[in-house]
């Protein structure tokens, strides 16, 4: 099976000479094609022949014409096939964006085109329902019938539409993913590191997929260290997470859940426990686990207190609650309400940093973990000292104490 060609997405903020070396930047972490688009850019805006020198280029017609210049600098021309297919038969890619979710059979309707045999082909609609995902597949392998291996490309976008695209793209001709930063071209779309780390890794194409799911997870490290093909699924608190999470089963064996997730799918997926962080495929339902309760006995073992104040109550504090009898720790669960006076001793924080703490919270010389790692793990440190408070960093000892859990358990999914 041959890989999708990852596509970048020229940002709208990106001009001049600086668009070549974003082409540079992006070609040297494992991009194949960067994409200019004309609602995105004016014609003028880059040197679109210097751009091709550095990538492939695709120009894509968006409201306005493409400009002469950029079509010839360009290597493939992606043309909405109901406006018109006019392009060099060797550079055509013929797309339609549908503006709601198809079924197959409508899906099919439209491309009853004849096309160039070296034309490539883009559905894209919006996913919809996460159910949906069976329908775009049916969709994908249906157009890889008629116009052959190689040439097709369907696209889901939406909010949950991340892990529905990561499965698609193992088919797809085109992988459209996203450089990074405050930018994306689309919803739903993979960041170009994972998407190129799965692409490394030997045998991936060939195994269930695990993911962790979570919101503001763009700091994660459980891509870097999980085995491949593994997803950064970062969806809106609010999201449909129970759908999502039913219509992936046939296609992952296993995912990390974190912050704000792990109590309400402890509640989904029937569970004992009060919090998960893990799920693992057994046959045609979910097992539930929570190895959090490994980073929180090697973090209370760190603190080496008897007492411990707990700044929140959400599945962390499940962990630490689960252990602390074992380590001889009794744990103080002070919610926002409870605090009134500076504290002292030994704590943990759990809150996530993207949630505001009380404006009154103030430390006595306290020694408080924190249990975020990377950026976040940071910012927390710096409103823990800002408060009068030691940060203690133990979000790497957490994180990876749970996670050599999580990768036995999924070992055994079926």
């Amino acid at each position: 099976m041959t890989s999708a060609l990852r596509v970048v997405t020229l940002p709208p903020t990106v001009q001049g000479a600086e668009a070549v070396r974003f082409a540079e930047e992006v070609r040297r972490r494992g991009a194949n094609v960067l994409e200019m688009r004309t609602d995105l850019h004016a014609p003028e805006a880059v040197d679109t022949a210097a751009v091709a020198r550095v990538l492939p280029l695709l120009v894509s017609e968006r409201g306005r014409p493409i400009p002469s210049a950029w079509v010839e600098a360009a290597t493939y021309v992606d043309r909405d096939v109901t406006v018109s297919v006019d392009a060099p038969s060797t550079k055509l890619v013929a797309s339609h964006h549908a503006e709601r979710p198809l079924s197959t059979a409508e899906a099919l309707a439209l491309w009853d085109l004849k096309l160039p045999a070296t034309a490539l082909v883009k559905h894209v609609e919006p996913l919809g329902a996460p159910a949906r995902a069976k329908e775009l597949l049916e969709t994908q392998a249906r157009l890889i019938e008629r116009y052959g291996a190689g040439r097709v490309t369907v696209l889901g976008m939406g909010p949950v539409a991340l892990p529905i695209r990561a499965v698609l793209a193992r088919r797809n001709a085109l992988d459209y993913v996203a450089a990074g930063g405050s930018w994306s071209a689309a919803p739903g779309q993979r960041l170009l590191d994972d998407a190129v780390r799965e692409a490394r890794a030997a045998e991936a194409a060939t195994r269930l997929r695990r993911g962790i799911l979570g919101t503001s997870i763009v700091h994660s490290r459980s891509p870097r260290i999980h085995r491949q093909p593994f997803d950064r699924i970062d969806i809106p608190e609010d999201g449909p997470l129970e759908e999502l999470v039913d219509s992936l089963l046939p296609h992952y064996a296993g995912f990390a859940v974190t912050s704000p997730f792990k109590l309400r799918l402890a509640r989904h997926a029937r569970s004992p426990l009060e919090a998960i962080n893990t799920l693992v495929r057994r046959g045609d339902h979910w097992e539930s686990f929570n190895t959090d309760v490994e980073g929180a006995r090697a973090v209370l073992k760190r603190l080496g207190a008897r007492e411990v104040f707990v700044l929140g109550d959400g599945g962390s504090t499940a962990a630490l609650r689960a252990v602390a009898e074992d380590q001889g720790c009794q744990l103080r669960i002070l919610k926002r309400a409870d605090i009134r006076e500076p504290l002292s001793g030994a704590g943990v924080w759990t809150w996530p940093d993207r949630i505001s703490p009380p404006d009154d919270l103030r430390f006595n010389g306290a020694r408080v973990a924190v249990i975020a790692y990377g950026a976040p793990g940071r910012r927390v440190a710096k409103e823990i000292s800002r408060r009068g408070g030691t940060p203690v960093m133990l979000g790497a000892a957490w994180f990876v104490a749970q996670a050599r859990r999580q990768r036995e358990l999924w070992e055994t999914a079926t």
